[in-house]
C-alpha cells in the first residue's frame, strides 16, 4: 500500500495544480473587496464573449481586419448593452419617482393613520392583560422604540464611516468597462499566455480544472436565469390577484425577476420597490403585497433554491439546505452566495482528481 509521500512523488504535479486552486480560492476571498469588480468583469466576459465569437465567425476579414472586426462588435455590444439599461433604467426610475412622490405628498396621511391603527391595536392588545401589567406593557412598548431608533441611527453611522473603505470598490467599478474591454479582445491571447508558462503536464491539469470551474459557472448562471423567471411569474400571478393593473404588475415582477439574479439583497430590493408603488396606487394593498413578496421569498430559499440549485450543480436539496446555512454562519453574505458553486467546484475537481490518480496508478501496473 502505498504512503502518503509515496502517493505525492508519483502525482506531484497533479497535487501542486489542486494546491494552486485552493491558494486561489483563499486569496480571493481575502482581497474580496478589492477584486469583486474584476471577477465581475471575468463573468461578463465569459456571458459576452459568446455573443461577439458568434458573429465574427460568420463574418468576413482577414489580417489586421480581424482585430477591428472583434473591437466593432464589442463596441456594438456596449452600445446595446448601455441602450438597454438605460431603458430599463429609466422606466423603472420613472416609476418609483412617480411613486415616491405621491408617497412623499400622502405620508401625513399615511403616518397618522399608521400611527392610529398601531394605538388600537395595542390599547386592545393592554386589555387584555391585568391593570398592573398594562404599566409595565406600555414601558416595554417604549423602550422597544428607543432601542429601535438607536439601531437606526448606530447603521447609519456604521454605514459612513464604511463608506471610505469602499474607494478601492467603487475605482474597481469604474475600471470595470475598460478591464472588460481588454478581456474581450485579448482573451485568446491571454489565454494562451497563460498555459504556455506551464509545463505540459501541469497546462493540461489546469485547463482541465478551468474546464471544470466554467462548466459549474454556467450552470449555476442557468439556475439563477430559472430561479428569477420563477420569482417574476409567480409575483406577476400574486400582484394580479390583488387587483394591481396588468402594465404595472408585469413591469414589478420583470424588475424584480432581474433583481433576484444579484443573490440575497435582490429579491428585498425588487419587494421593497413594489410595497413603495404600492402604497403609492394603492396603499389598502401595501400589505397584502408585502405579504404576496415574503410568500415568494419564503418559496424560493425553501423550495425553490435547493431543488433547482441542487439539480443544476448535482447537490442533493438538503445538502444544499445545510450549505446555505453553513455558508451564511461562516462567511456571512459573501458564503450565502459562493458556498453551493464552490462546494459543486470541490466536489467535481475531486472526482477529477480521483480519475486521474487512478489512471495513472493503472498505466504504471501496466508497464512492464
Amino acid at each position: 500500500m502505498d504512503t502518503p509521500a509515496g502517493i505525492f512523488r508519483k502525482h506531484w504535479r497533479l497535487t501542486l495544480v489542486i494546491l494552486g486552486v485552493a491558494i486561489a480560492f483563499g486569496l480571493l476571498y481575502v482581497l474580496r473587496s478589492a477584486v469583486f469588480p474584476f471577477i465581475c468583469g471575468l463573468v461578463l466576459a465569459y456571458l459576452l464573449l459568446p455573443i461577439i465569437s458568434w458573429p465574427e465567425r460568420r463574418l468576413p476579414g482577414q489580417g489586421r481586419w480581424l482585430q477591428m472586426k472583434r473591437v466593432s462588435l464589442i463596441i456594438l455590444v456596449y452600445i446595446f448593452i448601455l441602450g438597454l439599461v438605460g431603458l430599463l433604467s429609466f422606466y423603472i426610475i420613472v416609476a418609483l419617482v412617480d411613486a415616491f412622490l405621491t408617497l412623499i405628498n400622502n405620508a401625513p396621511q399615511y403616518i397618522s393613520d399608521g400611527l392610529r391603527t398601531l394605538e388600537e391595536w395595542a390599547e386592545t392588545f393592554r386589555q387584555w392583560f391585568p391593570v398592573e401589567m398594562q404599566e409595565q406593557i406600555g414601558k416595554l412598548v417604549q423602550d422597544a422604540g428607543v432601542a429601535l431608533g438607536n439601531a437606526v441611527r448606530d447603521a447609519f453611522i456604521r454605514g459612513v464611516s464604511f463608506t471610505p473603505a469602499t474607494s478601492s470598490l467603487i475605482f474597481g467599478f469604474v475600471c470595470l468597462p475598460i478591464f472588460l474591454f481588454y478581456l474581450l479582445r485579448d482573451s485568446e491571447k491571454l489565454s494562451t499566455g497563460f498555459y504556455s508558462a506551464l509545463s505540459p503536464r501541469v497546462a493540461e491539469h489546469t485547463k482541465n480544472i478551468m474546464s471544470i470551474i466554467r462548466g459549474v459557472f454556467g450552470r449555476f448562471v442557468r439556475a439563477q436565469l430559472v430561479l428569477g423567471s420563477i420569482v417574476a411569474c409567480l409575483c406577476f400571478v400574486g400582484l394580479l390577484i390583488l387587483g394591481i393593473d396588468f402594465s404595472l404588475a408585469l413591469g414589478l415582477a420583470v424588475f424584480t425577476g432581474a433583481a433576484d439574479l444579484i443573490p440575497v439583497l435582490g429579491p428585498w430590493i425588487g419587494g421593497v420597490a413594489a410595497v413603495v408603488v404600492a402604497l403609492a396606487i394603492a396603499p389598502e394593498k401595501a400589505i397584502w403585497v408585502a405579504l404576496v413578496y415574503l410568500l415568494v421569498q419564503g418559496m424560493e430559499n425553501i423550495f425553490l433554491r435547493p431543488r433547482i440549485q441542487g439539480a443544476y450543480l448535482r447537490i442533493h436539496p438538503a445538502i444544499v439546505l445545510v450549505l446555505l446555512v453553513l455558508g451564511a454562519y461562516v462567511a456571512g453574505f459573501w458564503g450565502l452566495i459562493l458556498v453551493v458553486p464552490l462546494a459543486a467546484t470541490i466536489a467535481e475537481i475531486y472526482g477529477y482528481v480521483r480519475q486521474r490518480v487512478r489512471a495513472e496508478g493503472v498505466q504504471q501496473l501496466a508497464q512492464p
